[in-house]
Order: C-alpha cells, then sequence, then structure tokens
C-alpha cells in the first residue's frame, strides 16, 4: 500500500514562517540593489541576515558560509586560495557583492520551500538538492592534451581555446588536470623550461570530479574541501564539462 509522508503541521507552520521571514529579507535587500531605499546600513542588515540564515539553517549550513564569501565579493574567499584571480564579470565589485548576496538568500528561500515540500524526489545520498544544478552553469567544452606533451603546447593550447585548464590523459584515460596558473608557478617560479618539461610535472591528480546534477553549493564545498578552483563534473559517471570558480562567480553574481 502506498503511504504518503506528510509534514507535522507545527513544522509546516515554522517552515511557512521561516520562508516569509527570508522572502522579506530578499525584499529589503533589493532596495540596496536600487529598487527603493534601504532603512538601514548594509553592515546592520548584513549582521541580522548572517543571524536569520543561522537560526533557520543552522550555524553549519553551507549556505551561511557562501553569504559571508559573498559579503566578500571575492573569489578567494571561495576556497581559501590565491593562485588564480577570478575572470571579471564587467560590473564594480560592490554591486557584484550585493548580487551575490541576493542569490544566497534565493538559495535559502529554495532550500526552506524544499524542506516543506519534503519530496523525495529531491532527495539524493540524503541530501536535499537545492538552487540550480552544476550542469546548468558549467562549461560543456572537454577539452584534453597527453600528459607528455610539453608545458609550452598546454600554454598554447588553454591561450587557443581561452581555457583555464586542461583535463591530461594517458591512453586515452584521463589521469589529472593541469591550470593556466599552476603552469605559470612552475615555469616562472621554479624556473622550468616549457618547452622540454612534460606537463604531467606539475598536473594535479586525481581528477576531482562531481555530479551535475548536484546544486551549485555543493560545488562550494567540494572546492574548499579539496583546495581546488576547478572541477570535472560528471554525469552516469562519465565527465561533461568543467566548473570552476569563475563559472561560480558569473551565477551569483547575476551575470549569464
Amino acid at each position: 500500500m502506498a503511504t504518503t509522508r506528510t509534514l507535522p503541521k507545527s513544522t509546516r507552520i515554522s517552515l511557512d514562517r521561516s520562508i516569509e521571514r527570508m522572502r522579506k529579507q530578499l525584499a529589503e535587500l533589493a532596495r540596496f540593489l536600487g529598487k527603493g531605499k534601504p532603512t538601514r546600513s548594509l553592515e546592520e542588515f548584513d549582521l541580522e541576515t548572517e543571524r536569520l540564515i543561522g537560526d533557520l539553517l543552522g550555524q553549519a549550513s553551507d549556505l551561511l558560509h557562501a553569504y559571508e564569501y559573498a559579503e566578500l565579493g571575492e573569489a578567494g574567499g571561495l576556497v581559501n586560495m590565491t593562485d588564480e584571480a577570478p575572470e571579471g564579470t564587467g560590473m564594480d565589485s560592490h554591486r557584484q557583492s550585493l548580487l551575490q548576496r541576493y542569490r544566497v538568500l534565493e538559495s535559502c528561500v529554495s532550500e526552506l520551500e524544499a524542506r516543506r515540500a519534503a519530496e523525495p524526489k529531491q532527495k539524493k545520498v540524503g541530501r536535499t538538492l537545492i538552487g540550480p544544478q552544476i550542469a546548468e552553469h558549467m562549461s560543456p567544452e572537454v577539452r584534453s592534451l597527453s600528459q607528455e606533451a610539453t608545458l609550452r603546447e598546454a600554454g598554447q593550447l588553454m591561450q587557443q581555446w581561452k581555457l583555464g585548464s586542461l583535463f591530461l590523459t594517458d591512453n586515452q584515460s584521463y589521469v589529472g588536470f593541469i591550470t593556466d596558473s599552476a603552469l605559470a608557478r612552475e615555469v616562472v617560479a621554479n624556473g622550468m623550461n616549457p618547452n622540454t618539461t612534460p606537463v604531467k610535472t606539475c598536473m594535479r591528480k586525481p581528477v576531482v570530479a562531481i555530479e551535475g546534477d548536484r546544486p551549485i553549493i555543493d560545488a562550494v564545498r567540494m572546492m574548499k574541501d579539496q583546495a581546488t578552483r576547478h572541477l570535472a563534473v560528471t554525469q552516469d559517471g562519465q565527465i561533461v564539462g568543467v566548473i570552476s570558480v569563475s563559472n561560480i562567480l558569473r551565477y551569483y553574481s547575476g551575470v549569464v
């Protein structure tokens, strides 16, 4: 006999109120983006918002951490690394930071609504899917190079294809990847000869991958945990794209 799982009435009412509170916070943030006149300082708003997210979603919530990073408005805040600058988005840093905040609060509303709906189809490996999926914001081009190629060849291909990273292969199997920042560091800082040094000497391995149907916040978490700015995106175990810090920043900044 089929059964339908429902939330207790008190829990549902509590979630309704939580969603209403978060939507009010979104509406107030819109004032800082030019849709009205703010009634208090941005610092006061941020303090209350951090408390609200912590109260409603928990102090350990990834969305609370994401909001704190959004306040910085910098890629370095996402993954605590400084080896690669994010791609420019063509807008001033203050507005970019505000748009990042807005995106995070939208994800907070989505998380609360998902909890209220309690739909089993939105659960996978014990977690609830919230917000946009990684596959919607990844770079679909999967470019690779033999690990025996030289650093110069890798650099030339990155420039030609306008990419920040390349997968490296061994007998047509992906064994690692190289980023433009790592390549520059090895050549400039360590004095390697780009014409003779194989790219495998400075590749990162193994390939760090994440499924494309996971929410973007999971990519942020994995980048932090693995100390990387690039993740391979997979579908049914096959690599179908790449997501980088730049992709994530474009999403949180509202830049498509």
